[in-house]
């Protein structure tokens, strides 16, 4: 079977969708799940854009094994240098590194002659081999541009040492039968085509990603490129796991091979919905919550007399519903570890007692720990960030009356271990508790965003509270879960102060 490698890029192209906000720890913690995913190739970031990006594809790279880990970077030499400081220490080190093509881009952005460009790309790519045995080019629009211009930029980058093509449809404009005679078209006239990896790299603006993806495959292309969940700028980039699925139920007409272990899609899928904080449509493809729901009373008679009647694809394919219920108020901290191993967590001892403690606390007043739930308290544990002085909630109250004004008081501990009181009001619960907390840290913050939304189903559900705000001219995201959605919305607001304070304290020491 003919291989095709999986490029993907939730961490780099998936964080540049408006709103997203990962830290170097939610970052790993995606990494570790792709790597167990199965994917060929994780884009970690892009290391000369922030040094948080530095940091994070550089700690990726050294945590990482059995996938290849890549950082993005322009066409030049700065850029490429700073690449390799974060990539030098992966197994196998490989640099992505793009420049536009497109007559439009080339004239309104570049402000590059055709031959200027084709001469930067050449430099760039013969500069990036002397450190990278693994050197991806990209042709940024490549769709929109001339072809006969592709094949002359492609023959010489692929003389001067890149080991991938990557030709994007950048804006998501082109259709299945374009992309794919596009694929086609390359591979009969660039020169030394065979010797290189041909990728494909879809958005869809135009509702088109998957079946534009397919089609390059159908067409030559060895390598796709994509994000978890579709996420990315703009309407966002192929959903990889719309790809893997697709191209394993129908290995009929697909003879080709993913290496993508099938089961851990869902898993992977909750978790980056839960890190980026983007909610999965219902009805998404493969992983929404709907995907192998069934409300008309014929589709439920035929499923429950053949699931394949109405089910093209079994939930346990992707590992939904895979793992029992056999945790509850009595279980131990020994089978709590074996759950934390199974569901893909490797916690500290002192995160695992935390996460433990936290577990014991819910099963005191929860009838059922759903498999979601346990996801929600051992992913907060796994990314949460030590060893830098944090604000710590210890007390929030909140008094509400049709006839009042609501007021919240809060007893809070400081990152210089003083315990501060804090009173404000509100025209409303929420607003009275982020008045309450605002005073703790010096200047406005602007809310941007707060939404609430319950971890499972019940009375006694958790409820996951989550608050982009802008502080000192920087968005960041908080989120935090309790059965209380006032404690919850509390602890989410000062988690994004914590986060804010923790980028502050990178930011510091990259400085010195």
């Amino acid at each position: 079977m003919r291989k095709i490698d999986i490029f993907d890029t939730t961490l780099r192209d998936g964080e540049q969708s408006a709103g997203i906000n990962l830290n170097t720890a939610e970052k790993i913690e995606i990494a570790k799940q792709l790597e167990r995913l199965g994917v060929t190739i994780i884009e970690a970031g892009f290391p000369a854009s922030s040094p948080g990006d530095f940091d994070a594809v550089n700690r990726i790279a050294g945590t990482v094994k059995n996938s290849i880990v890549t950082g993005l970077a322009r066409c030049v030499q700065k850029d490429i240098d700073t690449t390799w400081e974060a990539i030098k220490v992966a197994e196998q080190p490989h640099i992505h590194i793009f420049l536009a093509t497109s007559p439009i881009h080339m004239e309104y952005k570049l402000k590059k002659s055709p031959h200027q460009v084709v001469e930067q790309a050449v430099e760039a790519v013969k500069y990036a081999k002397k450190f990278f045995p693994l050197v991806q080019w990209s042709a940024e629009d490549a769709f929109r541009s001339d072809r006969e211009f592709l094949v002359r930029i492609m023959n010489e980058v692929v003389a001067a040492g890149a080991t991938t093509i990557n030709v994007p449809d950048t804006v998501g404009y082109a259709s299945p039968q374009e992309y794919g005679a596009l694929f086609k078209f390359l591979l009969e006239n660039v020169k030394g085509a065979e010797n290189v990896k041909f990728s494909a790299h879809c958005h869809d603006d135009l509702g088109m990603a998957t079946a534009n993806t397919i089609a390059a495959i159908e067409n030559g292309a060895t390598q796709v490129e994509g994000t978890i969940n579709g996420i990315g700028e703009r309407a966002g980039n192929v959903a990889l796991e719309e790809i893997a699925v697709a191209l394993h139920i129908r290995k009929d007409i697909y003879p080709v091979e993913t290496g993508i272990h099938l089961q851990e899609i869902k898993r992977t899928s909750q978790l980056v919905s839960k890190l980026t904080n983007v909610v999965i449509q219902p009805n998404k493809a493969i992983v929404g919550k709907n995907a192998f729901a069934h409300e008309s009373g014929i589709h439920q008679d035929g499923v429950l007399k053949n699931p394949e009647t109405y089910e093209i694809i079994s939930p346990a394919l992707i590992g939904e519903g895979e793992v029992p219920l056999v945790l509850g108020k009595h279980s131990g901290r020994a089978a709590f570890r074996d759950r934390a191993e199974t569901m893909g967590f490797n916690l500290s001892d002192d995160k695992l007692n935390k996460a433990f403690a936290e577990f014991k606390k819910l099963a005191d007043r929860k009838k059922e720990i759903t498999e979601e739930d346990l996801l929600t308290l051992l992913t907060e544990q796994q990314v949460q960030i030590e060893d830098v002085p944090l604000f710590e909630l210890k007390m929030v109250q909140v008094q509400y009356g049709t006839e009042n004004i609501p007021t919240a008081t809060a007893t809070v501990v400081t990152p210089e271990g003083n315990v501060k009181n804090v009173v404000a009001t509100g025209s409303g619960s929420v607003e009275a508790i982020f008045n309450t907390l605002e005073q703790l840290v010096p200047g406005a913050i602007n809310v941007i965003d707060y939404r609430v939304k319950s971890v499972g189903k019940g009375r006694d559900a958790l409820g996951e509270a989550v608050i982009n705000i802008r502080y000192d001219g920087v968005s960041t995201t908080g989120r935090n879960s309790s059965q209380d959605v006032l404690e919850a919305s509390a602890k989410a607001y000062l988690n994004a102060i914590n986060r804010h304070l923790i980028q502050v304290s990178l930011r510091a020491l990259q400085v010195n």
